[in-house]
């Protein structure tokens, strides 16, 4: 088996960092000697693999800024990349078989200088999640746009997320025609949801109205960022009442969950505008909002809701109504992107427009139909066990390094 480093620019909580964790979790099961290199760690804002010893995670660049004056993200995330790669090459006495990065390619030029074998796992185009609302930004982005494009085609393999992101990638990257990235889906640790007890729901929402025996509870589980559209949930679920009759409404409820980081001026800004907006659209007392979860209070969260509402348009995959269908919960999600590869319309829960009437009428055949509820959540359960599992994924990736491994000694 091989030493294989995992750089990543910031393991903190959200899909991509699950994603790598997972890549770590999958490779080592397989005897690999696996370690992370990272520009942030913070063990009070990370997956519980990152900093209970499971791994060796070692920090570098930290010291680098994020921003300037809030600007400049993508270009700082391009150094602080860079850096932890130059560390990785020159500084570290690491001599890895093989390196997984994602997210920034920016640094894979350092490290096939000394002919290391890269696997780069692109999430979705960067150059794509940045507004371009002036001929000013146009301009700093265009350097970085061709960075993106030319490093990302010096990897030795490129993977996406899924079929959407591969269509993407066809069509935003032109210079890289010649490459077709694989296909690997990110799976759900049926491992860690086996093995994390799930907290009682009275630990983690204190309102006795929540925890009655005939509270309906949609959930929402996404960082606090304005593309995730989280505003479509709740003004959903305030439509929600014109469409249920008032004993039905009486009992429903719905809990916003989210990634948080007080580091990031968008996740600050968008929870205060979420709670704001529960207010003015008069569901504040029927909606709680909670920010980072642990993995206990997610698995408590999965298995006490009865639905999850998944608001992104043009997700790149989305692993939470992957998680959610584990849990036996049906999805209500955007119809496109990711979830139409992951969500089984009308079998595994309602793929529909986003706008507010349509969400608030899937939701409500839910609060209306208790067996439904049922039906879809165990269909869920077992398309994400045929389709998305753990074994399944890390079979896969398996391949992949070994490839790899083995056509390097063969080179050598």
């Amino acid at each position: 088996m091989g030493k294989i480093v995992l750089l990543h620019p910031d393991l903190g909580i959200g899909g991509a960092e699950r994603l790598v964790v997972d890549v770590a979790l999958a490779l080592q099961k397989e005897g690999h000697d696996v370690q992370f290199v990272t520009a942030h760690h913070d063990p009070k804002h990370c997956f519980t693999e990152t900093k209970d010893g499971s791994f060796q995670v070692t920090v570098v660049g930290d010291w680098l800024p994020r921003s300037v004056f809030g600007r400049f993200h993508a270009v700082f995330a391009y150094l602080r990349m860079i850096y932890a790669a130059i560390y990785l090459v020159f500084f570290s006495g690491i001599k890895p078989d093989l390196v997984f990065c994602d997210q920034v390619s920016a640094c894979i030029p350092i490290l096939r200088c000394r002919g290391l074998k890269v696997i780069f796992y692109c999430h979705f185009p960067d150059q794509l999640l940045s507004y371009r609302g002036s001929r000013l930004k146009q301009m700093y982005r265009a350097p970085l746009d061709w960075l993106e494009e030319v490093t990302t085609g010096m990897a030795d393999k490129i993977l996406v997320n899924s079929n959407f992101t591969a269509g993407v990638f066809k069509a935003t990257f032109k210079r890289l025609e010649r490459i077709t990235p694989d296909v690997l889906y990110p799976s759900v640790n049926t491992d860690l949801f086996e093995s994390t007890s799930a907290s009682p729901l009275n630990q983690v929402i204190e309102d006795p109205a929540f925890l009655a025996d005939d509270a309906f509870i949609f959930l929402s589980i996404n960082r606090y960022e304005r593309k995730k559209n989280l505003s479509l949930a709740l003004r959903a679920f305030a439509e929600l009442r014109t469409v249920l009759e008032d004993d039905k409404w009486g009992r429903v409820f719905f809990i916003m969950a989210g990634g948080y980081d007080s580091r990031v001026q968008e996740n600050v800004e968008h929870f205060t505008e979420l709670v704001c907006l529960a207010v003015r659209l008069g569901v504040s007392e029927k909606v709680k909002f909670l920010k980072s979860p642990s993995d206990s209070v997610k698995l408590s969260l999965l298995y006490h809701s009865h639905c999850l509402i998944y608001t992104p348009s043009n997700e790149h995959f989305g692993i939470v109504p992957l998680e959610a269908m584990h849990a036996k919960k049906p999805v209500i999600a955007v119809n496109s992107g990711g979830p139409t590869e992951t969500v089984v319309d009308g079998v595994t829960g309602f793929l529909c427009e986003p706008v507010p009437r349509k969400f608030a009428e899937a939701m409500a055949k839910f609060v209306s139909n208790k067996p439904l509820v049922n039906r879809m959540g165990l269909q869920g359960r077992g398309w994400v066990m045929e389709k998305f599992s753990f074994l399944s994924f890390s079979k896969q990736l398996q391949a992949i390094v070994m490839d790899f491994l083995q056509n390097d000694k063969k080179t050598d």
